[in-house]
C-alpha cells in the first residue's frame, strides 16, 4: 500500500507535469470574516460589546456598512479613528466597506457631489486600512437597462479616483441585476462596461443562487480574478427568499469554493440579512463553526 509520503511525492510530479491541476491541492486560506449588517440591531445598540461577540465567535476580519458622510462620527458615532482602535482591540480587520455610493446618481446629485463623496469614502477606508470601497445597492429607480448604462460610467468614474487613492471599488450584487429585460441583464451590463483593472465584484452567493440562470462558474470564465469577495449567505429550505444560518439551507458551497482562484477571490464575509432563529448571535455563531468546518477547512 502506497504510504502518505509517497502518494504526496507521486502527486507532486503528476502536478508538476501538468497530469494533474496545481489547485486540487490548493486549501481555501481565507480568513473568516461577517458582514456587519447580520448584527446591525446589535451594532446600533452596542458597537463595542458585539464587535466583542463577534470576535470570540472566530471571526477574524468584518465589513463594514454604515458610514455616516460629512461627520467625524463616521461608523455608528464613532470616527474611523475610534472605530479602528476598537477593531484592534479585538483583533479585527476590516478589508473592506459599503459605501454609500447609490445615494449620488440620483436627481439633484452631480459627478462632483459623487466624488466629494466618494474623497469621504476614501479618507474612512483609508483609516480603518480598510483596501476594498463597495458599491453595495441601487434604488429601484436604478434598475432599467438605460441606468444600469449610467451606473457602468460612474463606476468607472469613481473607480479611477479611489485606484489613485491606492485604494480598490468593487460593486456587490442582489437579484435585480439578473432581472430578464428582454434576453439582456444588468449584470452584464456592470461587467462589460466597467474596467476590470478600477471596477472588481463582490459576488453575493445567496443572490446568484436565487436569480441567475447562469451558475457563478460561467461568470468566473467570462470574468477571471475579478470575483475578489464573496458573501457566504444561505437559503432556507422552506421559503427559498428567507436566508438561514449558513449550512442550514439549500446552497452547496463547494461548487462555488472549488472556483477560488479562478474567481481571484480575497476575502469571504458570511452574512444573513433576516430569519435571525432564535437571534442575530446565535446565528452568526453557528454559521462560523460551519464555515470553518466544511468550507475554510
Amino acid at each position: 500500500m502506497t504510504n502518505r509520503r509517497e502518494f504526496l511525492k507521486q502527486a507532486s510530479i503528476l502536478a508538476a507535469a501538468g497530469a494533474i491541476s496545481p489547485a486540487v491541492f490548493a486549501k481555501n486560506n481565507f480568513k473568516l470574516g461577517l458582514q456587519l449588517y447580520t448584527v446591525h440591531k446589535e451594532m446600533s445598540t452596542d458597537v463595542k460589546s458585539t464587535l466583542q461577540k463577534v470576535a470570540s465567535f472566530g471571526y477574524q476580519e468584518v465589513e463594514t456598512y454604515s458610514f455616516n458622510y460629512g461627520s467625524n462620527k463616521g461608523y455608528w458615532g464613532f470616527s474611523p479613528k475610534d472605530l479602528k482602535a476598537i477593531l484592534d482591540d479585538n483583533n479585527l480587520t476590516s478589508p473592506s466597506g459599503h459605501y454609500d455610493l447609490d445615494k449620488f446618481i440620483v436627481a439633484g446629485k452631480t459627478d462632483d457631489d459623487l466624488k466629494r463623496y466618494v474623497d469621504e469614502c476614501i479618507a474612512g477606508a483609508t483609516a480603518l486600512k480598510q483596501q476594498y470601497i463597495v458599491w453595495p445597492w441601487l434604488d429601484p429607480q436604478s434598475r432599467s437597462l438605460e441606468r444600469f448604462k449610467v451606473v457602468a460610467q460612474k463606476l468607472n468614474m469613481i473607480g479611477e479616483q479611489i485606484k489613485k487613492a491606492n485604494l480598490q471599488l468593487a460593486y456587490h450584487n442582489h437579484d435585480f441585476e439578473f432581472i430578464d429585460h428582454n434576453g439582456k441583464i444588468g449584470y452584464d451590463i456592470i461587467l462589460n462596461e466597467t474596467d476590470p483593472n478600477l471596477v472588481k465584484l463582490e459576488l453575493d452567493l445567496y443572490w446568484i443562487s436565487h436569480t441567475s440562470k447562469l451558475k457563478a462558474h460561467h461568470y468566473f470564465t467570462q470574468q477571471p480574478g475579478r470575483f475578489v469577495c464573496w458573501h457566504i449567505k444561505d437559503m432556507d429550505k422552506t421559503n427559498r427568499d428567507l436566508h438561514t444560518i449558513v449550512g442550514d439551507g439549500t446552497i452547496d458551497f463547494n461548487e462555488f469554493f472549488a472556483d477560488t482562484q479562478l474567481a481571484g477571490l480575497k476575502h469571504v464575509y458570511v452574512e444573513q440579512g433576516n430569519n435571525y432563529v432564535p437571534n442575530a448571535f446565535y446565528c452568526i455563531e453557528k454559521s462560523a463553526k460551519y464555515v470553518r468546518k466544511n468550507i475554510l477547512k
